[in-house]
């Protein structure tokens, strides 16, 4: 399918930030985007690169009333020599049609997903930050878009790409996270969406994450949904355990995002002589041997923070201290090694990396 470029008016011209230790996170977007539709009759068509807009949507539409909407997310770095990186974008575009499926919605020919991510990053290569640790984030998603009240899936979609500079994750510095283990809200359950990346997901995430920032935790850690026993993982990310030179992480289920970045460390720890344990993590368990001092270091990941240390795990009435409560050396070498791929500092021996 060829792509249209649409001009851009001088009015559609926004301005950069010109300080990109301001940049944050998705508040800032580039000029453009990326739109495809479907329909029944047409299939995937009407494929353009476009000012970025609003959409004018019906009220009745879909999206608004059943939530039929699914969504991605990578990043592009712009390399010392020039070049733009992608990280791995095969593997968003498999997730993304494995989410359509379970939403009853159209999949998307992978290679349509990366051709149109790649056009458009080139398009708007001037957007692409350069400071340290910064990079432009891409958020492909998909949309119902049918003007109907009915519960039944839609017969039009909106398929579309933002990108959006941000700035460095740790601006701070690298530094660990504490994190409360939710024992009365349910993100979700095998059978369910969980393993799905829609919007309702992390809709149901949000109130059991302000009572932990009111509580002084940063973060949820989701327990199943049937006996709220067993850990499952963190909003925006998955969770790793570390017992010395064995990396433990829950096993994917059907109600755990299976995370682009999980799966990289799974890979690069092995690389690392560690081991590497997917298995049911009991939370009962899972204290104890941190108060015993058996689980050495823990850590997150995610495509908007790579690695994220943790620190400090609470459950019930009690906190934990992991480790020292500083940033073990295992995750600060997956860190360092992950970023450095995806800046082009460490050799790519994966064959993870795509150019524009």
């Amino acid at each position: 399918m060829e792509i249209s470029v649409l001009p851009l008016a001088a009015g559609q011209m926004k301005e950069k930030v010109a300080d990109e230790s301001k940049l944050g996170f998705g508040r800032v977007f580039s000029d453009r985007m990326l739109l495809i539709e479907w329909t029944p009759e047409k299939g995937w068509h009407d494929a353009r690169i476009k000012p970025y807009e609003p959409f004018v949507l019906d009220p009745s539409a879909q999206v608004f009333h059943y939530a039929q909407e699914i969504f991605e997310g990578l990043k592009a770095y712009k390399w010392a020599d020039g070049r733009i990186a992608l990280f791995r974008p095969e593997k968003n575009a498999r997730r993304f049609n494995l989410s359509a499926e379970r939403l009853c919605m159209p999949e998307l020919p992978e290679e349509l997903f990366i051709k149109g991510i790649k056009q458009l990053v080139a398009q708007e290569k001037d957007w692409i930050p350069t400071a340290p640790g910064t990079s432009l984030y891409i958020r492909p998603a998909m949309i119902g878009v049918q003007p109907v009240l009915g519960v039944n899936p839609s017969d039009h979609f909106y398929f579309f790409v933002i990108l959006s500079p941000v700035g460095a994750y740790y601006a701070a510095g690298f530094k660990p996270v504490s994190i409360m283990v939710e024992d009365h809200y349910v993100r979700a359950v095998p059978g369910g969406t969980g393993e799905a990346k829609t919007g309702g997901n992390y809709a149901s995430s949000l109130k059991a994450g302000l009572e932990a920032k009111k509580k002084g935790y940063d973060q949820v850690l989701w327990l199943d949904g049937r006996e709220q026993r067993y850990i499952e993982e963190v909003g925006a990310m998955n969770m790793f355990f570390v017992y010395g030179n064995k990396i433990v992480t829950s096993a994917l289920n059907g109600s755990i995002l299976a995370g682009v970045t999980r799966d990289s460390v799974l890979t690069l720890a092995q690389k690392l002589g560690c081991t590497v344990e997917e298995k049911k993590i009991d939370v009962i368990e899972l204290m104890a041997d941190i108060k015993a001092g058996k689980v050495t270091e823990a850590f997150g990941s995610g495509t908007a923070a790579v690695i994220t240390p943790v620190g400090k795990l609470h459950y019930k009435d009690e906190t934990v201290l992991l480790g020292d409560g500083e940033v073990g050396s295992l995750t600060q070498k997956l860190y360092d090694t992950l970023t450095g791929i995806q800046t082009g500092q460490v050799p790519d021996e994966f064959g993870w990396l795509s150019f524009v």
